[in-house]
Order: C-alpha cells, then structure tokens, then sequence
C-alpha cells in the first residue's frame, strides 16, 4: 500500500490479495474467487439492499480493474514499473523530520488511536491506528506507552503530510522497541 496525501491507497495486488511476485495462475485463481464472491448477480440474491452492498459492488469494480491490469503481461510490466517509481517517489519525499513513536501524542476517539505530532506552522502531522493497521500495523497502547506489533517484525515508515502547510514528516516504526 502507498501513502499519499492523508490516503492509503490500495495496489491491484491489495485488491487481489496476492504478492507482487505472484505468478499468473495464483493471480487469476484469486480473482476468479473475488469475482465469484462479489458478483453483482449474487448481491440481488441477499435480501439487504444497503450500502454495505454498494460497498461491494465498488470492490467488484476494483476486482475488474485490478485483474485487466495484472492479467495481461504487458500492462502489468508497466504496471509494475509504475508502482516502483511511485515508491521510489514517496521515499525521496523531502521530509521536514523523522519521528518515532515516542515522539507522537495520542488520542483515543472511541474507534481509533490517533497519532499527532505538531507540524512548525501550528497543525499536526497525524495518522490513526486503522490507517496504521491498513498497512500491517498493530497499536496496543497501555497506561503510558503505545507499542506496535507487525507480522513479519520488519521496519518501515510512513509519509505524514501537514494537515495546513506542504511540510512532512516520516514516522519511523522500528520493531525494536515495542
């Protein structure tokens, strides 16, 4: 997933739910389950017409789109080519600080931990745990510390933009200090 302006975007292989080395068959195995399950021809059959159905019937298009692109050979290479030089953007992104998670305050809403940190201008750098938890992230916060817990115990870093100014900041996660 790729962090861009306060948004986490997901890539066709979110959307597929394989990894990028992913062969053909396993890709096209895994869309033709998505498709299957999400098939505006089954939604008729469920008797809530809600948005929780409109929300599906948004993922099969994202399902379509992901598998026109990743199942022909030459618009995933440059596909692919793409989401390098994407990451590649977002990784030489200027950044006005690197932070840790120490260096964040935190803020409980009822449904998410928020984390702030203010920017030179008067707003604040921020990201919340279902952000966070989008990429992999796990927050647990007791009494007076927040940790984070990851799968594959891996670094890594997130881009936060300023909610005013064009300033940014990384936040760095080091698994080593959960």
């Amino acid at each position: 997933m790729l962090l861009d302006k306060n948004a986490i975007h997901e890539t066709h292989y979110d959307v597929l739910n394989v990894k990028e080395d992913a062969s053909y068959d396993e890709i096209r195995a895994s869309y033709r389950s998505a498709v299957l399950s999400l098939h505006p021809d089954k939604l008729l059959k469920t008797s809530d017409a809600s948005s929780s159905n409109q929300t599906t019937g948004d993922r099969f298009l994202k399902v379509q789109k992901a598998w026109e692109v990743l199942g022909d050979s030459s618009s995933r290479l440059f596909y692919d080519n793409e989401l390098r030089s994407s990451r590649r953007d977002v990784s030489a992104v200027d950044v006005a600080e690197d932070l840790s998670l120490d260096d964040m305050m935190a803020e409980d809403d009822g449904e998410a931990l928020e984390l702030f940190y203010q920017c030179r201008c008067g707003d604040y750098f921020s990201i919340d745990s279902l952000e966070l938890q989008k990429m992999g992230y796990f927050l647990l916060r007791d009494e007076s510390r927040i940790s984070i817990l990851n799968d594959d115990s891996l670094p890594g870093s997130v881009i936060l933009p300023c909610g005013s100014c064009s300033l940014k900041a990384r936040l760095v996660i080091n698994m080593d200090e959960h």
